[in-house]
């Protein structure tokens, strides 16, 4: 089952890569990035299980508030909000 799981997250890694390289729009690349951000936090708490460390829980919310305040300040930013 967990490398299904991989395997699954491995095909969305690709898939992010795909639109954020040929997004038509900013708004396409920056949404890729997100999901990048997503699915890299994602990864950390599969670690976390896998590997049944507790650290890599930390490091995957800290990275996930990280990621949720650079997405929201570059989307200010392409608004023109800032």
């Amino acid at each position: 089952m967990n490398y299904i799981s991989l395997i699954l997250i491995g095909i969305a890694v690709f898939l992010s890569f795909i639109r954020l390289l040929i997004g038509p729009t900013s708004s396409d690349r920056l949404l890729a990035s997100d999901t990048l951000a997503t699915i890299t936090t994602a990864l950390l708490v599969f670690m976390a299980v896998f590997f049944d460390r507790l650290i890599y829980m930390d490091v995957a919310i800290v990275y996930a508030v990280l990621g949720f305040v650079g997405i929201v300040t570059v989307a200010r930013y392409m608004e023109g909000g800032i």
